[in-house]
């Protein structure tokens, strides 16, 4: 299994599959542009069978953390160790663009998603709450 950051638009296009939905063209160039947002494929052989992106945070009382956005891998590669090593490969990001940390959150019931996360060296915090805006919806806070 080798990793690469992918850079090129069309190498996300040709591996839609590994994401919640088709890869939005604007978005995808936008992402990609971003320095501080970083896009990683897992390939067998030729073909793409996972990827992990994450987002650097940084704010003016913490410095800069990596957000893990989204993780993803075919089922074809599941129970591979794929998950486990984007989540190491991103934290090598991390570390390598001076990140003081790293971190994700999940549905409390993606068993799959916390197991990778804790092989891949993660601790569980104290629980929060996630409060959530949706700015497409019609009725907008006044």
């Amino acid at each position: 299994m080798r990793i690469e950051r992918i850079v090129d638009a069309a190498a996300v296009h040709l591996a839609a599959d590994l994401f919640d939905g088709p890869p939005l063209a604007d978005a995808t160039e936008k992402f990609l542009a971003r320095p501080d947002h970083h896009l990683l494929f897992a390939f067998l052989a030729d073909r793409a069978v996972g990827m992990i992106s994450g987002v650097e945070m940084t704010h003016p009382d913490k410095g800069t953390e990596m957000f893990v956005y989204e993780l993803g891998v075919a089922p074809v590669a599941r129970l591979q160790g794929v998950g486990t090593a984007l989540v190491r490969a991103l934290a090598d990001v991390a570390r390598e663009r001076g990140c003081y940390g790293m971190w994700v959150s999940t549905e409390v019931d993606n068993e799959a998603a916390q197991a990778t996360y804790r092989r891949a060296g993660a601790t569980e915090e104290t629980p929060f709450v996630l409060l959530n805006w949706d700015l497409t919806a019609g009725d907008q806070p006044s």
